[in-house]
């Protein structure tokens, strides 16, 4: 049975969305892959020329990755001619991996295919997004965020919201319609005895979006609104 407190909170619970799927793929410029730790190369891929991402190489570099034997001939410090960098999110088994891929003319050339995991958490350890790392509870092509402080109690209305707890649906609002996808639920009990907030928060966004910089900072900072 369903106890009176889990009852209020489950009719109480402030919830705001912005429909959607979460994006599929989200374009980046080269610079955003070199903040992930790689390179865009052109080399020979099992003595055939092409692209591929690298990580910590050199020119004239020669190794073999996942059955492939690799060449670095360039290091490239802007895209190709007519071609746009584009990364998504699929799911295999289970985990999130990350698919980074160039697109000339509808074509896709794939060049890095790997676990989202460990490389989202090591951009946002990078780049001090702490917010995001002490939130982030699991990946699929949408990441849970989830923040939560003192003892539950029933949920307060909106009208009755401090400031602080308004001020930062107002930003996550604003975030999901930039990012065409989101679902924000929280639950704020008041303030204990000492003054500090009481509340539950489950915040999901697309995965995708936490590997561009500007939207990593802006969740981060609406994210850091509640102590």
């Amino acid at each position: 049975m369903i106890t009176e407190l889990r009852e209020a909170q489950l009719l109480n619970t402030l919830v705001f969305e912005t429909l959607g799927n979460p994006e599929r793929e989200r374009e980046f410029k080269i610079k955003q892959l070199k903040k992930w730790g790689f390179d865009l190369v052109f080399g020979k891929i099992d003595g055939e020329e092409g692209f591929f991402a690298a990580s910590d190489k050199n020119v004239g570099d020669k190794y073999e990755e996942n059955e492939k034997s690799y060449e670095v001939v360039e290091i490239l410090k802007e895209l190709p001619k007519n071609k746009k960098l584009f990364a998504k999110i699929e799911m295999i088994e289970g985990r999130a991996y990350l698919y980074v891929y160039l697109r000339e003319d509808d074509i896709d050339t794939p060049i890095l295919h790997i676990p989202a995991g460990e490389i989202l958490v090591a951009f946002l350890k990078k780049h001090k997004f702490i917010k995001i790392l002490e939130a982030i509870r699991n990946l699929g092509s949408a990441a849970s965020l989830v923040k939560k402080h003192g003892d539950e109690g029933k949920p307060l209305p909106f009208e009755e919201l401090p400031p602080v707890a308004r001020r930062f649906l107002r930003d996550a609002k604003k975030i999901e319609k930039e990012m065409g996808f989101g679902r924000v639920a929280l639950a704020y009990f008041g303030e204990n005895k000492s003054g500090e907030a009481r509340y539950w928060m489950e915040w999901m966004v697309p995965t995708i979006a936490l590997f561009d910089e500007k939207i990593s900072q802006k969740i981060d900072k609406a994210l850091a609104e509640f102590k």
